[in-house]
């Protein structure tokens, strides 16, 4: 295991824990090594190799595209155990290459290492809980491992599904689920007797595994509508409307079922369906028309008076807090979010870059503060660290003491608009989605 791996496994969960409310893992593995191939679904770049590796045991040697290998960075990738994979549409004789990456990747396997592939190959530039066409290469990878070996050693396959409620987003949900592990040894006589048929059919069943860890919405038209059901029942994984008193992992299978009853659906013959898709649709076309948003139409309905107290308090206990991580983190945070969001055109990189830049500089630009804090507060090295590492909770503190106050001034301004109406639309959308979907779902 390379040093620089060791370094990032070890301090990216506390700066991914800032990021992310909540966090949690299905069915983890407990062995760090075990000649496994993991392969998993692409929905957030750059994000989705940063969140494996951090919040689950076993340490893997994982695949990337070859273009962000440049001369800079290729030592850097290399001691995060990245290794290039050369798409089609990439320049150059990348058949060759890829060659030479899936024998690394065999030495790896051999001698017990574990790799981490994206099955998928690229994200989608708006994010939707589906799954696209997985590709061959992780099975290929693991059956020439078992040829180079004599079959002499097992080589295993499983199914990762990475599950945000929305990737970009600071302060919202991530959950990761492992499927069992396949033994491709299993397949051996099958293997030998019709490669390419064992192949298809083993990376369709992987696909279908991959389908089980995640929310798969099969009809891509009927994302926006399923995202929309999840924020009128407050039951999903939408990362501003939810009940609070449902669990992440409850959340995510609620996700799951309403989108596997939406696939066995047809729009076209359902009318009922039908309608009360146009229905919330259009709602949500007048709610952005107003620039007003659900939750708030929700919080209304719950408060009728409107009281704006929680936020209101918030603002007073942690004002203190909020200045000092805006005093350590504000500047390089400014900076960071500029050349990321200037250099970056698809949004889809966003979120991982701020984070890993803002860990990287924020981290480096305050190490000298540890010395001011030992000559000019107080001279003690322990208490000089212990101030330092609290510098991330602080930058949160900022970061959610500014979030409450443009919720309080938003809520000031739904209490001086009439909501009535879009209260009664939700109303009635709420009642026909309990009649029509809730039976079959929950």
């Amino acid at each position: 295991m390379r040093i620089l791996y060791i370094i990032m496994s070890l301090t990216f969960p506390y700066a991914l824990k800032m990021f992310f409310r909540r966090i949690k893992t299905v069915n983890a593995p407990k062995q760090f090594f075990g000649r496994t191939i993991y392969v998993s679904n692409h929905p957030a770049s750059f994000m989705d190799p940063i969140m494996i590796p951090a919040f689950t045991r076993p340490i893997v040697f994982f695949m990337t595209r070859s273009d962000v290998f440049t001369k800079l960075l290729k030592p850097f990738f290399w001691a995060c155990h990245m290794l290039p994979i050369y798409r089609q549409q990439d320049e150059g004789d990348g058949k060759a290459k890829n060659e030479k990456v899936f024998e690394t990747c065999s030495r790896l396997l051999k001698y017990g290492r574990n790799l981490l592939i994206f099955g998928e190959g690229f994200t989608d530039d708006v994010f939707i809980r589906r799954l696209k066409p997985v590709k061959k290469g992780a099975v290929r990878i693991g059956f020439t491992t078992l040829e180079n070996i004599n079959w002499k050693k097992k080589i295993y396959i499983a199914a990762v599904g990475c599950n945000y409620t929305k990737p970009n987003q600071m302060r919202s949900d991530f959950l990761i689920s492992y499927s069992d592990k396949i033994c491709l040894n299993d397949y051996k006589e099958e293997y030998l007797e019709h490669p390419s048929k064992v192949i298809t059919e083993l990376t369709k069943h992987i696909e279908r595994l991959m389908q089980e860890q995640i929310t798969h919405v099969q009809k891509r038209k009927l994302a926006p509508f399923h995202e929309m059901i999840m924020m009128i029942t407050r039951k999903g994984m939408n990362p501003d409307s939810y009940d609070k008193s449902i669990s992440l992992v409850e959340r995510w299978k609620y996700s799951q079922r309403l989108a596997n009853w939406l696939n066995t659906q047809d729009l076209e013959e359902n009318e009922e369906l039908d309608s009360l898709h146009a229905d919330t649709e259009n709602y949500f076309k007048l709610l952005k028309r107003v620039q007003l948003e659900d939750k708030y139409v929700f919080w209304k309905t719950e408060n009728p008076s409107g009281s704006r107290a929680k936020e209101l308090l918030y603002l007073f206990l942690f004002f203190p807090f909020a200045l000092i991580g805006l005093i350590h983190c504000f500047i390089p945070y400014f900076f960071i979010k500029r050349f990321v969001e200037k250099s970056f055109k698809r949004k889809v990189f966003w979120g991982s870059s701020k984070l890993v830049m803002g860990k990287l500089t924020i981290g480096l630009l305050n190490i000298p503060l540890i010395s001011v804090f030992y000559h000019y507060v107080y001279p003690s090295w322990w208490l000089a660290i212990g101030y330092y590492s609290t510098i991330g909770l602080t930058g949160l503190a900022a970061y959610m003491w500014f979030t409450h106050l443009k919720t309080f001034r938003t809520k000031g301004i739904v209490n001086n608009t009439n909501v009535e109406i879009f209260i009664i639309k939700r109303d009635k959308l709420k009642n026909r989605i309990q009649a029509f979907i809730t039976g079959a779902v929950d």
